[in-house]
């Protein structure tokens, strides 16, 4: 492979624009970027670790860039490598605690370091079977992201009442805050009786040794004298207390990070540190990347305009994002008759653009829930349209390419004189590739697909970086230990969550309605705002071409009484819409109330039961009936038939307050039995 040549400072400088260029030219002292979406962060800070190398000031080695993924650290280690910058330690969070804590462990602890283990699921099950609690798959993974939301908070069982009270998540799983408090310190006795730690442990324990062991501590920060941290919106308070003990009292620290793209907090993740850095380093500059290099104006503006719309929930820190791309077309809404019309129509307008030539591999649809993708999927393989699931099987963890990695490094040790893509061209045609894609769908195409995809990396490579055969076996090694794996030819299915970071020349947002986004357990300000960024990140993955749809009933033939996404109102363009509910007639009032039982395939006996049951309760609290509950969440309920505390908590309109209130009445209502109205 050739080597590329060490950097020019000048040269360096130039390549960038003036915002960029003000980053990279920061190499000391304690730094603020504010990054909106698209503007080049990456190439800024990874520009800016080469500059500071280039002119002297770093050493690479003790360089740490702390990013979320391990893609985002790949991709930031091959940059660098490009800008002829070797030894810079570019990790995760996770990747580099580890790396130190198996470093330190057989001299601070002793032996080596516990098993980690990959998933939860068991240990919670084992912790409440402890306990005596009942517990069902759902209830395990909802149990599971609560201890690891309390973990990376720095929250002890002894403080999980208060701090789930003051963060609004009582009720996780239809449990008690007491009851979660006692499995959080079982579960930590499971793992002791096991003797394994998991993924949040990783952090605690070196957070525990460089708290404890100044020679340690001292150790850490002579190897690392400056750090980079990317994403900084999304770091939690334990992550932070980690970057505070690798620092200790020095300042050398540079975060970028963007407000608008704050989309994790229910994972523990803040923005707070970044939005108050300022506070904490009073001396650090802060400098806006705002240039737009990802999308045209019309994306752009749509970004903006939706962002303009959260008022008082905006951040300070927000910025306003400036188009630099060539006009393009404008963003298409559609509003669909039901969900299979919606994800049909998808497909068609997917297709289209797959014949105008725009690759499927640039094309994607986005989500809020996982539960969407089915339906988009079966339209997706009926128009004969390849697709992958982000969030699916892991690119490396694929049979076809753990075969393929195999049979490319033992022809590394034999063709070292072809060249590189006619070398695995060879190799891949017998374990099955071949130039044209096959016929068929399912399995045999996403076969094809996986091995196509190494096939456009070794191109890419060859073109790039002129790597041979062994160059391209080390690549994927690193690849395969970062989880970075290459495109793969197909529509890209996601979530929003998963998006985050991703972009592509095509994007449908698709189920954009009010109930789905914002999802209808958003209750409280702050979580709406934090919908609202989700729709932002989503707007912003795409480059030229964007479309917005919803479907106004969920079943063929049903009532459409959805409307789109509150966060459009005043964008998305006029469309006739229902009479409001309290220009209705009674009668209309009546009819409407009977297909959105038919639309939610409701019980109507339940729905009476509860109605009875509500208006004997507003009678006995002299308050209107609504504000009880609304007909939409009788509706909701007589559809669910909950049977337990839990699952009504996830129905909308049923919040803390009214779970806490009604909770258990409700439930012997649709059990059919009387219910305690003393209790109110």
């Amino acid at each position: 492979m050739t080597t590329p040549a060490p950097p020019d400072a000048d040269a360096l400088l130039a390549a960038l624009d003036e915002d960029q260029r003000a980053v990279a030219e920061q190499l000391t002292g304690p730094v603020c970027v504010l990054a909106g979406a698209g503007t080049g962060k990456t190439r800024a800070i990874t520009y800016r670790i080469a500059h500071g190398v280039a002119a002297g000031v770093y050493n690479p080695t003790t360089v740490l860039a702390v990013t979320f993924t391990a893609r985002a650290a790949g991709e930031m280690r091959s940059r660098l490598r490009d800008l002829g910058v070797g030894g810079v330690q570019a990790r995760t969070f996770h990747a580099a605690a580890l790396r130190q804590l198996s470093y330190f462990w057989p001299t601070t602890i002793g032996g080596n370091v516990p098993r980690i283990m990959e998933h939860k699921a068991p240990l919670i099950g084992e912790a409440a079977g402890r306990l005596g609690m009942s517990v069902d798959r759902l209830a395990i993974r909802d149990l599971a992201a609560e201890v690891e939301w309390a973990k990376v908070s720095l929250i002890t069982p002894d403080d999980y009442a208060r701090a789930s009270a003051r963060s609004g998540r009582e009720g996780v799983a239809g449990f008690d805050a007491t009851t979660i408090a006692r499995l959080l310190s079982v579960y930590e006795d499971v793992k002791t009786d096991r003797h394994v730690i998991d993924f949040e442990d990783v952090l605690l324990l070196m957070v525990g040794i460089l708290a404890e062991r100044d020679d340690v501590a001292d150790t850490v920060r002579r190897q690392y004298r400056h750090f980079v941290v990317d994403e900084f919106q999304d770091v939690s308070p334990l992550q932070h207390r980690l970057l505070s003990l690798w620092l200790g009292d020095r300042k050398e620290l540079c975060v970028v990070g963007d407000a608008a793209q704050t989309i994790y907090s229910f994972t523990g993740a803040t923005s707070r540190y970044l939005t108050t850095f300022s506070r904490s380093y009073p001396e650090a500059p802060v400098i806006h990347l705002v240039r737009d290099y990802r999308s045209t104006p019309q994306v752009v503006s749509l970004a903006n305009a939706v962002l303009a719309r959260a008022g008082r929930h905006r951040s300070a820190s927000t910025v306003e994002l400036q188009a630099q791309r060539p006009s393009g077309p404008a963003a298409a809404y559609t509003a669909y008759d039901d969900d299979q019309a919606e994800a049909t129509g998808v497909a068609a307008q997917a297709r289209r653009l797959i014949d105008s030539g725009v690759p499927a591999s640039e094309i994607a649809v986005l989500y809020r829930t996982n539960a969407q993708s089915e339906g988009f999927e079966q339209a997706l393989s009926a128009a004969g349209i390849g697709y992958l699931v982000r969030g699916g099987e892991r690119f490396f963890s694929r049979k076809e390419v753990k075969d393929a990695v195999v049979l490319l490094r033992g022809a590394a040790r034999s063709q070292a004189d072809v060249p590189l893509p006619d070398a695995v061209r060879d190799v891949l045609t017998g374990a099955g590739w071949a130039p044209e894609p096959p016929a068929a769908r399912g399995a045999v195409r996403e076969r094809w697909e996986s091995l196509n995809a190494l096939v456009q990396l070794a191109d890419d490579l060859h073109a790039s970086r002129g790597a041979q055969l062994p160059d391209l076996v080390a690549e994927l090694l690193e690849r395969a230990s970062a989880q970075h794996a290459p495109t793969v030819d197909g529509v890209t299915l996601a979530s929003l969550h998963a998006a985050k970071g991703l972009e592509w020349d095509a994007v449908f947002l698709v189920g954009v309605s009010d109930g789905l986004l914002p999802i209808s357990m958003a209750e409280t300000d702050e979580a709406i705002a934090e919908e609202r960024r989700l729709l932002y990140v989503g707007i912003t993955r795409a480059r030229e071409h964007l479309h917005l749809s919803y479907a106004r009933a969920r079943n063929v033939g049903g009532r459409g009484t959805r409307r789109h996404s509150r966060f459009l109102d005043g964008l998305w363009p006029v469309e006739h819409t229902p009479t409001p509910q309290r220009r209705r007639s009674r009668a209309g009032r009546a009819d409407a109330l009977a297909a959105a039982l038919t639309d939610n395939d409701a019980d109507p006996e339940v729905f009476e039961r509860l109605r009875a049951w509500r208006a004997a309760t507003a009678q006995q609290i002299d308050k209107p009936a609504f504000t009880v509950l609304h007909d939409s969440t009788l509706v909701a309920i007589a559809a669910a038939q909950p049977t337990q505390l839990r699952q009504l908590a996830l129905l909308r309109g049923i919040g803390p307050t009214k779970l806490e209130a009604y909770g258990p009445q409700i439930l012997a209502v649709v059990r059919g039995e009387e219910p305690d109205l003393a209790a109110n």
